[in-house]
């Protein structure tokens, strides 16, 4: 007699799979930014380390974490058509628990900002808003990728930049010359964020998320992402050299050079060559990110 075994759907998420829906290879954008924002604020370090270990935890395996569980959580229709081996879609995060996760890390991401101060709570605020109205209806921000995109780069680089220096400085509005690098840094993430879109442009077109890949075609979109990029490095090298920084101007200029020449092989092939352009393209943005911190780091407080 033969017997057929079933297998009953899970009732509880395996282990392994809450560790990929937080999917940690995103948390050093903004452990990066909080750190170049801790440098850029000239205030000593090792007098104050727990500090940024503990920003370090809140914008990496906290904040971000819950971006993304967030995010694989509302996409999970999409990400059956372009990754079916998600943990969400998959099931081997069953039911409602990418939702319940979602709940947990968001509480627990604003719980160790309180106890931080409530500089850190405030700026912990905003980048939940954010985290959530970037994937959650009705507000969904990823929906048009001009905006989604912009949101992404502003939570990722300046929030994260700006809470880095303001922690170091007891909760002071940083100088103005430290929010200029996180707002350009942060436009420029811009077109991080756009790289992203070239692994999901069929989902994105059949699930009508208006991603830059979709609007603007997979050649256009690719354009976009160097120049945004691009421009606002551009812009830092300038600051710099008016700044009285020119050797720090002479490395982001470098780092920018390799770049450029990163892109020139992107844009003969968007889509085969994004994963691969994010990984060497983006290492290199990043740093002149921390390069244009100790220039800053360096100016002298007055003026």
């Amino acid at each position: 007699m033969n017997q057929t075994t079933v297998s009953s759907p899970r009732s509880y998420p395996e282990p392994i799979a809450i560790f990929e829906v937080l999917h940690p290879i995103t948390w050093f954008p903004p452990m990066w930014a909080f750190t170049c924002g801790v440098v850029s604020s000239g205030a000593p370090i090792l007098s104050q380390w727990w500090l940024l270990i503990a920003g370090i935890i809140l914008a990496g395996p906290l904040m971000c974490a819950t971006s993304q569980v967030v995010n694989d959580w509302y996409d999970r229709h999409v990400d059956a058509i372009n990754e079916p081996n998600r943990p969400i879609p998959s099931g081997r995060i069953p039911g409602r628990w990418g939702l319940y996760l979602s709940w947990i890390w968001s509480a627990v991401s604003l719980a160790v900002a309180y106890a931080l101060g409530p500089w850190v709570f405030a700026m912990a605020l905003i980048g939940m808003a954010i985290a959530w109205g970037y994937s959650a209806p009705p507000v969904r921000f990823k929906a048009n990728g001009w905006v989604g995109n912009l949101a992404a780069g502003i939570s990722y680089e300046g929030l994260a930049w700006i809470t880095g220096a303001a922690v170091m400085l007891d909760g002071a509005l940083p100088r103005w010359e430290i929010l200029m690098l996180a707002l350009l840094y942060s436009l420029g993430a811009h077109g991080i964020m756009t790289i992203n879109d070239f692994k999901s442009i069929e989902g994105d077109t059949r699930m009508g998320v208006r991603s830059l890949t979709v609007q603007l075609g997979v050649q256009r979109a690719a354009w976009w992402t160097c120049l945004a990029m691009g421009l606002p490095q551009v812009i830092v090298i300038a600051l710099l050299l008016a700044w009285g920084k020119p050797v720090h101007a002479a490395g982001v200029t470098v780092v920018l050079l390799i770049q450029v020449a990163l892109m020139v092989r992107f844009l003969g092939s968007p889509v085969e060559r994004a994963t691969w352009f994010s990984g060497l393209g983006v290492s290199a943005y990043v740093t002149g990110m921390m390069i244009s911190a100790f220039a800053v780091r360096g100016l002298p407080l007055a003026g």
